[in-house]
């Protein structure tokens, strides 16, 4: 007869030692069966092994299990679930050293595969070799960098050299691309999600993942207005101020890819990358439909991808050229999207090497003209008699109108 037990496990006890704010409490049930659960009046919710909420705080509690590699990808596993299984049985196919952690009721620690030492360290080590078989463990490690980089983790030499094997085997051709994107965007949530990027780049997932961003790495751009000349490195930069600038996930997103144009870019006229917009909008269409990003987030890197310089070049502008940046990003019936276009344009100007802390006043000029705009009235127009088509027109004439007072204004100021 086993005896049933419970055992707070992963990320909950990980972060507590951290020092971190604890999300989520996940538990481990050795000793008992999936009828023991049921009568104890907890809820079946696991499809494929079982998992079951507690009646009263609704925390998720799993059969302690094992598994075995049944196939190739993430997919591929038969779970085995009996009484007899042990925690550290169970602790053992876990990811990392710093996951396969357990707590008793009264606090004890049980950390069979040197978790806590790790996790002083600062090192994300793989708990054995069964890391090699779930390519998703390979997002996740770079998720993990993104998310404790700043407390100085590092991942561990015998573990990068684990996944550059899981890649040359083959291992990552296998994830769907609803898996992937969602631990992409996880990542953007985190702390650096550049360190996700880069450790995909380290271990060579990117270029079978995003090879769109790894072709920016060793494209040289102007010294002069890019004194860190590497693409790669730029776009590592932008998206790092981005997070500095916003939570929002769509405007980091926006920020990691909006120049992945250059990659293409035609190498007898580096380091110019004349019409990288253009050609960054199609890279960016048809990287976000290979792994079915949400419409908000494609919407505005497409915005940010084709639009980027036009910002940039506010104050060398037209008014007429103003108010059409304003009218094809739809900012008058989405000036909450207009506005994190504005952010992802500041992360980019400002995420290049002694550039970071210089103003960026065309965001603040855009916003004048937007506000100008909309305060054109409408009514009044259809009031003097305009109609249909006509209407538009003049909606236009007036906004540019108001555009060429704003930027008269802005020159006033400046001079």
């Amino acid at each position: 007869m086993h005896k049933l037990q419970y055992y707070l496990v992963g990320g909950a006890v990980r972060d507590r030692l951290l020092g971190r704010p604890i999300k989520d409490r996940d538990w481990v049930v050795t000793g008992a069966t999936p009828a023991d659960m049921q009568a104890l009046g907890f809820r079946p919710v696991g499809k494929d092994f079982p998992v079951f909420l507690h009646p009263e705080t609704h925390e998720e509690y799993a059969l302690a299990r094992t598994e075995r590699k049944t196939a190739k990808g993430y997919h591929g596993f038969a779970f085995y679930t009996d009484p007899s299984i042990t925690l550290v049985e169970d602790l053992q196919r876990r990811d990392l050293t710093i996951n396969a952690l357990a707590e008793t009721a009264e606090g004890e620690i049980i950390d069979p595969y040197g978790g806590q030492a790790d996790l002083e360290q600062r090192i994300l080590r793989h708990v054995s070799p069964a890391f090699a078989e779930d390519p998703v463990r390979i997002l996740r490690v770079a998720r993990f960098h993104a998310r404790y980089a700043h407390y100085g983790f590092t991942i561990a030499a015998e573990t990068l050299e684990l996944m550059r094997s899981m890649i040359a085997a083959g291992e990552v051709d296998s994830l769907v691309p609803e898996r992937v994107w969602q631990e992409l965007e996880q990542a953007l949530t985190e702390p650096n999600p550049e360190c996700f990027i880069q450790t995909l780049r380290d271990c060579g997932a990117l270029k079978v993942l995003f090879p769109e961003l790894e072709r920016l790495f060793g494209v040289p751009q102007s010294a002069q207005h890019h004194p860190e000349v590497d693409t790669g490195i730029h776009t590592l930069m932008v998206l790092q101020h981005a997070t500095q600038l916003s939570n929002s996930s769509a405007v980091r997103f926006a920020a990691l890819t909006h120049d992945l144009g250059k990659g293409l870019t035609p190498p007898d006229i580096l380091p110019s990358h004349y019409g990288h917009e253009e050609r960054s909008y199609a890279l960016v269409r048809e990287l976000c439909q290979r792994y079915h990003a949400p419409k908000a987030f494609q919407q505005l890197a497409e915005l940010n991808a084709r639009y980027h310089t036009h910002i940039h070049r506010a104050f060398e502008q037209q008014a007429k050229t103003c108010v059409n940046v304003l009218e094809s990003c739809d900012a008058f019936r989405k000036p909450e999207r207009f506005e994190d276009l504005l952010i992802a344009c500041q992360a980019d100007s400002q995420g290049r090497l002694g550039f970071e802390q210089r103003p960026y006043p065309q965001a603040d000029f855009f916003r004048t003209v937007l506000r100008s705009c909309q305060a054109v009235n409408v009514h009044a127009i259809i009031q003097q008699g305009y109609q249909g088509e006509q209407i538009r027109e003049h909606l236009h004439r007036e906004r540019i109108s108001a555009t060429q007072q704003v930027i008269r204004d802005f020159k006033a100021q400046g001079s």
